[in-house]
């Protein structure tokens, strides 16, 4: 069932977010990843993988933690937070809807200083691949309190379905449990920025 007929017969939304854990810039370790299953708001369940930082696998890694995984044939909507894991390791948004064949969204806080992301990544390698991926997630989109970028979907169905999927505040509920429980498994507590 597409999301356009879970909103109008106000059926239960499963989604799962993907948010990375907090590490150390330039350590050239590996960045763990969480994805929380949510039905409606409610935590359903979880993946958890590791990419490389400022690498090229976060499109792969989440395509591997969900491929096969009991928990893709129940999911309407993938979310991640923002489009780069680990720093720069972007995730290619058409190949993720593709793989995956749900609509994918990369959900911000707000919206991005795009010059400031690109003088960024032009400290790194390989800067004309990374900025064809950011212009692969395409138009950003503003529905107040949301920010996002959407592959496979109507962007104002997205925006209801946020709505649907945000208990409180300004993020989806999956988005918000990814990032909590990946800062608790670093640091032994959760953060209060979620």
């Amino acid at each position: 069932m597409n999301l356009e007929s879970l909103l109008k017969l106000n059926r239960t939304i499963r989604a799962i977010g993907f948010d990375d854990a907090p590490f150390v810039r330039g350590s050239g370790k590996n960045v763990n990843l969480a994805g929380i299953v949510c039905a409606g708001t409610r935590f359903e369940g979880m993946v958890w993988g590791e990419l490389e930082q400022d690498g090229w696998n976060a499109t792969e890694t989440i395509c591997k933690l969900l491929i096969g995984s009991k928990f893709l044939p129940q999911l309407h909507i993938v979310l991640i937070d923002g489009i780069g894991f680990g720093g720069f390791n972007l995730v290619n948004l058409p190949e993720l809807n593709a793989q995956l064949k749900l609509p994918c969204v990369a959900v911000m806080r707000r919206q991005p200083n795009l010059d400031a992301v690109k003088d960024a990544m032009s400290r790194l390698p390989n800067l004309e691949k990374r900025l064809e991926l950011l212009k692969l997630a395409g138009e950003i989109y503003s529905s107040p309190p949301f920010v996002f970028q959407v592959c496979g979907e109507n962007p104002q169905i997205v925006a209801e379905v946020l709505q649907r999927l945000t208990d409180c505040g300004k993020v989806p509920e999956a988005l918000r449990l990814a990032h909590l429980i990946s800062a608790a498994f670093i640091k032994g507590e959760s953060s209060s920025s979620a």
